[in-house]
């Protein structure tokens, strides 16, 4: 009778114990299910914070923080409930046992319960969840294009190199770019979407920059190569043409009044003295490119350029001086009547539709035909000013000129 309740008292207690086995092991099960779906959803709030800067974002993050909170109280719960019995003691009493096995059901029906939580909070994330993966997908796109024009800036500056050009500024300005890229792949997760983006855009603007800068180096370089030996041709000949000046002055001098040439007795000697001016300044240009300093050489051939051109006017005055002189000598009706003609055409065109001349439009037209009539008498005398008369008829047709525009204007002519 002893021993037969003994062994049924034993069985009892095992059928407990493997209660309480099953019980922790359900336990376990819960736990590590509710610790995967944490996990999983702490990537999807982390998706979330790097794409969403939203209000609704902010209060997602505040409600997981919340859960978390929960997770950690039901989870040290259960860690407790394990660690107060040791099931696999071989003295392990029956009523233990049943304690264990209560505990440790409650812990698992608490971290069912919170799971329940997670999974529904997981559910109501899924749109902000959406938009975040949305603009997540833009990130990786936009680094592989900032990377890819980085690379082709490099290869660039490698080919520009072998063929003996620096390219030190631009080289400065890739180079410039490198915290940048540190940035870049850095990720969203710590800059965020927008910023990472906009950075990769940024990169990839500067670099295709520098890439076609320097992409253009080797043919600048040969322009101004060819610029150089240009200009200086160019500056040879005025200063050739600068000597014939002095003949041309000698012909005005002797033929026509003082008034008529006094205006360029300077130029031979300017001529001769801002052409030196150029070819110095060409060789200047010449060092900064052996220098490869680009700027600076476009910025001294193009100053060299604009003073050549005031020099090749100037040396020009001289000999179309002469020629203009020497036509209005042999015919100054010509000069006269493409004036009066200008003048006429004016007159005709002020009184379209018109029984009276308009005072505004009258008044210079006819001042126009009393000056034209004073410039014709200029002419009488032994030594007649033929320079102030061609002037003065440029002058008269510049004024009727400005009416016929102010008429067309006012009648909405083209």
């Amino acid at each position: 009778m002893t021993t037969a309740s003994r062994r049924w008292f034993g069985g009892r207690d095992e059928s407990r114990r493997a209660d309480a086995q099953a019980a922790k092991d359900a336990a376990a099960a819960a736990f590590y299910e509710l610790d995967t779906a944490q996990r999983d959803l702490r990537i999807s709030m982390e998706t979330i914070a790097a794409a969403d800067g939203s209000p609704e974002a902010r209060r997602a993050a505040e409600g997981f923080v919340a859960l978390g909170q929960r997770i950690d109280q039901v989870s040290h719960v259960y860690i407790e409930a394990v660690d107060a019995h040791d099931l696999d003691r071989v003295d392990l009493e029956g009523s233990v046992a049943s304690q264990a096995r209560e505990q440790l059901t409650r812990a698992r029906e608490e971290l069912v319960r919170v799971q329940g939580e997670l999974e529904r909070f997981a559910q109501g994330l899924q749109p902000l969840l959406d938009k975040a993966e949305t603009q997540l997908a833009r990130v990786a796109p936009a680094r592989e294009r900032a990377k890819a024009a980085l690379l082709a800036a490099s290869d660039a500056l490698d080919s520009a190199r072998a063929q003996g050009i620096r390219a030190d500024e631009p080289a400065a300005r890739l180079a410039a770019l490198g915290p940048e890229l540190t940035k870049l792949n850095q990720g969203a997760a710590l800059h965020g979407v927008q910023a990472t983006v906009q950075r990769a855009d940024r990169i990839l603007r500067d670099a295709e920059a520098v890439r076609a800068e320097v992409a253009r180096l080797p043919e600048r370089a040969a322009e101004i190569d060819r610029r150089l030996v240009s200009l200086r041709t160019r500056a040879q000949a005025l200063r050739n043409r600068a000597d014939r000046v002095d003949p041309v002055l000698s012909e005005l001098r002797r033929r026509f009044s003082a008034a008529c040439w006094q205006d360029l007795q300077h130029v031979p000697e300017q001529a001769v003295r801002d052409v030196a001016r150029a070819e110095d300044r060409l060789g200047e240009a010449g060092r900064a490119r052996e220098e490869q300093r680009w700027a600076d050489v476009g910025t001294h051939l193009e100053a060299v350029r604009a003073s050549l051109d005031a020099t090749d006017e100037a040396v020009s005055a001289a000999q179309d001086r002469l020629t203009r002189l020497e036509a209005v000598a042999r015919d100054p009706k010509a000069e006269v009547e493409r004036t009066r003609f200008a003048i006429r055409d004016a007159q005709r065109l002020a009184m379209a539709g018109r029984s009276v001349p308009d005072p505004r439009h009258a008044r210079p037209l006819d001042e126009s035909v009393a000056r034209v009539e004073r410039a014709v008498a200029g002419l009488e005398g032994r030594h007649p000013d033929y320079w102030a008369f061609l002037l003065e008829m440029e002058d008269v047709r510049g004024s009727v000129a400005r009416v016929v525009s102010g008429i067309r204007t006012e009648r909405g002519q083209v």
